[in-house]
């Protein structure tokens, strides 16, 4: 049962612009079917309700029941369902609420408004049925605090929208497990705990086990308003130095930007330092990998297009928002990690690979240290994988969207487009129709025009960042003990012949 749990009329709450007529008919439409007036310390009557009923001439699926919302002098404002009469606004405290109605339930609202962080033990006060964990007036990261705790310490959790204009009613609806159909039915449900804000929440797959990625939606999609965010917790302190670093790069980027338009990040909304957690905007779409699956020839030939234009106008900025030498410092312990699944395997083609590693190393070294003018900031991980195509519309132009900015550093620009090639062929392997009508050097010849100012020997530094591109590859199948398969062997020998293209050519020491 889909309830809307707070919202306030014209008619009896100061601070509302919304008819009580307008509003419940807005509510029904967009799907809830009990709506709970709480007005601030007004309960409607029975004979007010039912004229309200008849004036909105409201479906009978469509049910109006009447709570409050009381300002206390220790827990700031509660909701009340199931009181006997209103509450007049007087200096009054919540225990004193509780004796007065001992049968109704008792709803803490909106908590972690204005950055409140509301004490453990006051949440889990047995004088409280539940917490309002999402509101309208919360912004994502209270959001995300309310979440947390209430993962945390298990109380009972509603949501509110808090609804004061016809623009969001509606948002966050609370689900209730049974159905009721008087306010006493509701306050008796509350207190069993059987509700729950309308949302879903979604873990989403890492590449490391100390940090936790969420995917969480509150309120129903279908009304075009629901909360819809990622959340990245941290367990330790160097993990958190870590995301904060690519939070702070995409913020640059944002700002320089890829806010809107057909190129995009996604929009970094808050971070809290306290519980080691970054929120974002959740990217819509789907991933460049799905959408090339699935699109027709001419459609995923756009689609790769795209991508080369995202990242031409990500170089063409030669941002420098992370130090120049970052990069050459911890280069040497990446590569030496990836041969480890290859050495714990004992995988036949281990000292191969090791030769592979020592070479690039050698050329990256050489070339960083001898041009560190071609340095820009990269995306340093740009594969399908970690891009989206989306839509702000149905019928609205597409636009592309880069995510997980974790390996980003000062590279040369020859870096993302040697990866994404060598990661686009290796993807696509088994789908040779993909290979076929729609290739990797569509990509490269995009990005080739769209690129300012490529150096000559270009194509050689793309050569040997393949190579390198192919030994995280090389490092993953081993991981996934597929290191004697023919995908190895063919990665493998694809690096060999990327190196020895980088020594026919020029520019690379």
């Amino acid at each position: 049962m889909i309830v809307e749990t707070h919202c306030h009329t014209s008619e009896h709450s100061s601070c509302s612009h919304v008819a009580a007529v307008d509003l419940v008919r807005r509510l029904c439409e967009a799907g809830v079917q009990i709506i709970v007036l709480t007005d601030h310390h007004y309960q409607w009557s029975e004979e007010e309700l039912a004229g309200l009923r008849r004036r909105a001439q409201l479906p009978e699926v469509c049910q109006i029941l009447a709570g409050q919302e009381v300002a206390t002098y220790d827990f700031g404002h509660l909701l009340i369902y199931g009181a006997t009469a209103t509450i007049p606004a007087m200096r009054i405290s919540l225990l004193q609420i509780r004796e007065q109605y001992p049968e109704a339930a008792i709803v803490w609202a909106h908590p972690y408004r204005d950055k409140a962080i509301p004490d453990p033990a006051r949440l889990q006060d047995p004088a409280i049925d539940a917490v309002e964990i999402a509101n309208s007036n919360y912004s994502v990261l209270e959001t995300a605090r309310a979440l947390r705790d209430w993962h945390t310490y298990r109380f009972t959790a509603t949501a509110g929208t808090d609804t004061h204009a016809l623009s969001y009613a509606g948002i966050y609806p609370t689900v209730f497990d049974h159905p009721f159909d008087s306010i006493e039915g509701m306050a008796e449900e509350i207190a069993a705990g059987r509700c729950r804000p309308y949302y879903k929440e979604t873990p989403q797959p890492t590449g490391t086990s100390s940090t936790q990625v969420t995917e969480v939606i509150i309120g129903p999609e279908e009304t075009g308003a629901a909360q819809k965010i990622i959340v990245k917790s941290f367990d330790d302190v160097k993990a958190w130095t870590a995301g904060e670093r690519s939070h702070h790069i995409v913020e640059e980027l944002y700002r320089h930007g890829f806010d809107r338009g057909a190129y995009r990040v996604p929009k970094p909304l808050d971070k809290d330092p306290q519980s080691l957690s970054l929120i974002e905007e959740r990217v819509g779409g789907q991933s460049l990998f799905d959408a090339i699956v699935q699109a027709k020839p001419a459609q995923a030939i756009r689609h790769l297009e795209l991508a080369a234009r995202w990242l031409s106008r990500l170089h063409n900025g030669h941002f420098q928002i992370t130090p120049a030498d970052e990069y050459l410092r911890i280069e040497p312990g990446r590569l030496e990690y990836y041969l480890q699944s290859l050495i714990q395997t004992r995988n036949r083609h281990l000292d191969r690979v090791r030769e592979i590693k020592e070479e690039v190393l050698g050329r990256e070294r050489g070339l960083l240290r001898a041009r560190p003018e071609i340095l820009v900031q990269g995306h340093g991980d740009f594969h399908p994988r970690n891009i989206f195509i989306g839509q702000d519309t149905p019928e609205g132009a597409e636009y592309i969207t880069a995510i997980d900015f974790g390996s980003s550093y000062q590279l040369p620009r020859a870096f993302d487009v040697g990866t994404f090639l060598a990661q686009y062929v290796s993807m696509f392997f088994r789908q040779p129709e993909v290979q076929r009508h729609a290739p990797a050097d569509i990509f490269l010849r995009t990005y080739l025009d769209q690129a300012d100012y490529l150096e000559e020997d270009f194509a050689a530094h793309v050569d040997l960042f393949k190579a390198r591109t192919c030994l995280s590859i090389l490092y993953y199948f081993a991981k996934v003990q597929m290191g004697d398969t023919e995908e190895f062997w063919r990665i493998l020998v694809e690096a060999e012949r990327s190196l020895a293209a980088v020594a026919a050519g020029a520019g690379i020491p």
